[in-house]
């Protein structure tokens, strides 16, 4: 053999159809558990996602708990106004109540109606200046329900 060592290097089968060594099929009982739990886990955040609007009095109970988050609020839109920053952005504002209670809402869209009753989907902010607290929406969309 004049010095020189062999090395002898056994291949591992591979699976023609998938090109892929053919092990995975040794546990069929946990293929697709990956894909099944994020399944499940899309479907669940549709779920919540589409869950019934809440009102302006159900947020204003607990205004800390919603501070930040997503939420879909169904009122009376009432007191639509529109601005132009320095820099010409334009936005509108509008109140947003449901007879007990009022948010601002802020939408740098231009809402569908004038006024009436409407779902906002939005982020809710509990707002601090100074000593003053109020509570706003930055509205994602407003969908007017007539």
């Amino acid at each position: 053999m004049s010095g020189q060592l062999s090395v002898r290097r056994e291949q591992t089968p591979v699976c023609k159809e998938w090109e892929r060594p053919p092990w995975h099929e040794t546990q069929p009982a946990t293929r697709g558990v990956g894909e099944k739990r994020l399944f499940l886990l899309i479907l669940g955040l549709a779920l919540i996602a589409q869950a019934a609007p809440l009102s302006v009095s159900e947020v204003l109970t607990n205004p800390d708990r919603f501070h930040g988050q997503p939420a879909t609020i169904s009122a009376t839109m009432t007191n639509l106004r529109e601005s132009v920053s320095g820099r010409g952005t334009r936005s509108y504002t509008f109140d947003f109540g449901d007879g007990n209670q009022t948010i601002l809402v802020r939408s740098f869209a231009k809402p569908p109606c004038r006024s009436g009753a409407a779902t906002v989907e939005g982020t809710f902010e509990k707002v601090t200046r100074g000593s003053r607290v109020t509570h706003e929406i930055t509205a994602r969309s407003v969908r007017c329900l007539r």
